[in-house]
């Protein structure tokens, strides 16, 4: 199983880098997720969509669909996209700590 060391711990990640256990997300854990995700440094956009992200699956289990993403969020999907290069399922998402969305490629 893949690992990410994050400072002096290591999480296991799934076969598609999403968290195995999304109890060992935290922010510090974010940053090391967005590293594998093509985003340098998580800005206050970022922490808007990934808070909205952990919201609505606290709220209902399971990821939004991205039009309601879009519509609760007022972003563009390329804003979302350039926030997020992989997209809002498999980059927002993951760095979020969600498990990884169905129909997520």
């Amino acid at each position: 199983m893949p690992e990410l060391k994050v400072g002096d711990r290591v999480v296991l990640l799934d076969e598609d880098g999403f968290l195995d256990n999304p109890d060992d997300w935290n922010e510090e854990v974010a940053a090391a997720l967005a590293s594998t995700e093509e985003v340098e440094e998580l800005t206050e956009e970022h922490w808007d969509i990934i808070n909205y992200l952990r919201k609505y699956y606290a709220d209902f289990g399971v990821a939004p669909m991205v039009r309601k993403l879009l519509k609760d969020t007022g972003k563009t999907q390329a804003e979302i996209y350039n926030l997020f290069p992989s997209g809002p399922g498999k980059g927002a998402c993951k760095i979020a700590g969600l498990p990884k969305p169905t129909g997520c490629v």
